[in-house]
This record gives C-alpha cells, sequence and structure tokens, in this order.
C-alpha cells in the first residue's frame, strides 16, 4: 500500500527480530550463565568472586561471561586492574524471576500428573 511520497513502506523484518530474540535465548540457554546472572542480580561482581561463588576455573567463567557481555546481557567496568560485571539491564532479574514462577508452575503440574498416575497404577493393581 502506498504511502506518503508514493513508497510503498517495506515490513519490518520479522526475520531479523526472531533471530535478535534467539540470539538473546540462546546466550542464557547454559547452566553457568544462568548461574552468573543470579549472582549479578544482587550486584556487581568480579571474575573472582564469580569463580569463587561457582567454585569453577577462571577460564570458564570468563568464557561464559564472554558469551553474555556479546550479547548485552552484562556489563564490564574496569576497576583499577580487576573488571567488575553487572546486568546490562535489571530487567534480565525480573525475567529470570519470571521463569522460575513458570518453572514452578511446570513442576506442580508435573507433580500432580505423577500424583495421578500412581493413583490409577494403585487402582489397576487392584
Amino acid at each position: 500500500m502506498p504511502q506518503r511520497g508514493g513508497t510503498v513502506s517495506e515490513p519490518v523484518s520479522t526475520g531479523a527480530l526472531q533471530t535478535f530474540k534467539a540470539r538473546f535465548f540462546k546466550a542464557l540457554a547454559h547452566p553457568t550463565r544462568i548461574r552468573i546472572l543470579e549472582i549479578l542480580v544482587h550486584g556487581t561482581r568480579t571474575v573472582y568472586e564469580l569463580q569463587e561463588a561457582l567454585a569453577l576455573e577462571q577460564a570458564t567463567v570468563s568464557q561464559q561471561l564472554a558469551v553474555l557481555r556479546n550479547q548485552g546481557i552484562v556489563n564490564a567496568e574496569k576497576e583499577g586492574l580487576t573488571v567488575r560485571y553487572s546486568l546490562g539491564d535489571p530487567l534480565v532479574g525480573e525475567l529470570l524471576e519470571v521463569a522460575r514462577r513458570i518453572f514452578n508452575n511446570h513442576l506442580v503440574s508435573t507433580r500432580d500428573l505423577l500424583r495421578e498416575l500412581q493413583r490409577e497404577s494403585r487402582r489397576n493393581a487392584t
């Protein structure tokens, strides 16, 4: 449909938007990265502090931070000889909380299904 100036508007590339979203969630799709974010929700940390909290090697922590940093999920700020990491957006903490609630709902449903399966099993055994 022509717009002012007689040009046809180009639709926003949903492919590009979906790719952006997929890359964001892919960056979250690792247990160590999730644990890092859960720690950073409470404030900035150095690689050493994260390494101690996670009981992981420095190289592993640094590698996972690089993935998060490349997607803008965490920020790195140099303080003297150390680098402190923080959440790139405080909404990441809210996202983790919403995910926790979703997982809880899912686990409750699964638990209820398991109980029903056990009751059914007992009924069929008699």
